[in-house]
């Protein structure tokens, strides 16, 4: 019978070998053949890319690994995912391979900055150069494609200034070029966006975030095209990127309430952003809920719902008071990453963005990001609300 995709993520992984509601957590570095023809012939039905039940070492992963990718092959509509330990071990991967001595990247100006720091320093030393592009303008984009150009990388929305971009017109641009594609899709997740299904070569997650959804795991997932998945299964063998059966277990575990989380999220940040448009103090809110605006058509164009992650843009005079403004927030955790349950305010710094030209803050204008979570909006509501009034305009 065919199922939806949130019946999937409720009855995916279920171990009947053993009769448990979950998989088991297989830790192995040997794993047993029966004869020497037997590994030999497992080895080769790997290397082309056949289903697996298990690895000839463990170093590839166990079967509660295999579990995990099997899930997030069928959420990303992709050929394969590939599991690795953090998050930017994903961008790291699908940039080694496909990219080599004397290549160039095409990247959006608004990508993560440790993605800045491996892109314009470290492949630097490789012989391949970065070349930026403003996102949000196609046409620059398209004017710096030369014969040289092997890979166009987005982040969508644009780390810390949430731009959106023509996700369809780009991929239609790297695909009549022969250039890859990829996009890192951390912040609407496959539950809300398909790259590989729109045509992007490789997908990008942050698996610490939504996909555990309980800040207690570090993980990324890179889900790719057939047209990649040797040149990304070769890196990955001899770079040696494994993700452990444990936090494999308890990203499924994640999955199981996904679909729950990324609806509540929504929800969540859709009340507090009605509220936080009324107030004086906030001069911008970076998230697609401007029907008018170019972010809002380009999100509605391609995805399905939106996360629980926004900026804020406050003018005032005082630095010390905005950071008066986060440190009195009694429901909202300071800190990094985000997309676990709980809600989390930080201060953007210069540092924190990196090296941006095509996104400058005025005089006096201060940059928060906010990640909305699964407590009662109402109460993040009357949270902000306390605290907004310590900001000196």
């Amino acid at each position: 019978m065919k199922k939806s995709l949130k019946t999937f993520l409720k009855d995916s992984a279920k171990d009947y070998l053993n009769r448990s509601a979950n998989p088991a957590i297989v830790r192995a570095s040997t794993i047993y053949f029966k004869s020497i023809q037997e590994l030999k012939s497992h080895q080769k039905k790997i290397a082309k890319g056949g289903k697996a039940e298990f690895f000839d070492y463990g170093r590839q992963g166990s079967q509660t690994t295999i579990a995990l990718q099997r899930i997030l092959n069928e959420m990303e509509e992709s050929h394969q995912v590939f599991l690795t330990q953090t998050g930017f071990a994903a961008v790291v991967l699908a940039i080694m391979s496909v990219c080599r001595p004397g290549d160039e990247i095409l990247i959006s100006d608004c990508v993560y900055r440790p993605t800045q720091k491996l892109t314009s320093q470290l492949l630097k030393e490789f012989n391949i150069k970065t070349v930026w592009y403003n996102p949000n303008s196609f046409d620059d984009l398209k004017s710096k494609i030369t014969n040289r150009t092997k890979l166009i990388y987005v982040e969508n929305p644009g780390s810390n200034s949430f731009e959106f971009q023509d996700l369809g017109k780009i991929v239609a641009l790297a695909k009549r070029n022969k250039i890859y594609s990829a996009i890192d899709n951390t912040w609407a997740t496959a539950y809300f966006f398909k790259p590989i299904k729109l045509g992007f070569d490789l997908s990008i997650t942050s698996a610490t975030k939504y996909y555990s959804g309980h800040s207690d795991v570090m993980a990324g997932t890179l889900a790719v095209s057939k047209k990649v998945y040797k040149k990304v299964w070769w890196f990955n063998h001899v770079s040696g990127y494994r993700l452990s059966a444990d936090d494999a277990y308890l990203i499924i575990r994640g999955l199981r309430t996904l679909d729950l989380r990324m609806e509540k999220h929504q929800e969540n940040t859709k009340n507090v952003i009605r509220w936080l448009s009324k107030q004086k103090k906030i001069t911008n809110i970076l998230y697609p809920y401007k029907t008018s605006s170019k972010n809002y058509k380009m999100w509605k164009k391609y995805y399905k719902g939106a996360s629980g992650l926004l900026g804020l843009i406050i003018k005032s005079t005082s630095k010390s008071s905005v950071y008066k403004f986060i440190n009195s927030l009694e429901f909202f955790g300071i800190g990094y990453s985000w997309g676990g349950y709980s809600s989390l305010a930080v201060y953007n710094h210069k540092s924190d963005m990196g090296e941006r030209k095509y996104f400058k803050l005025k005089k006096n204008h201060h940059l928060i990001r906010l990640h909305i979570g699964l407590e009662d909006a109402n109460d993040l509501i009357k949270d902000l609300s306390k605290s907004l009034k310590f900001i000196k305009t």
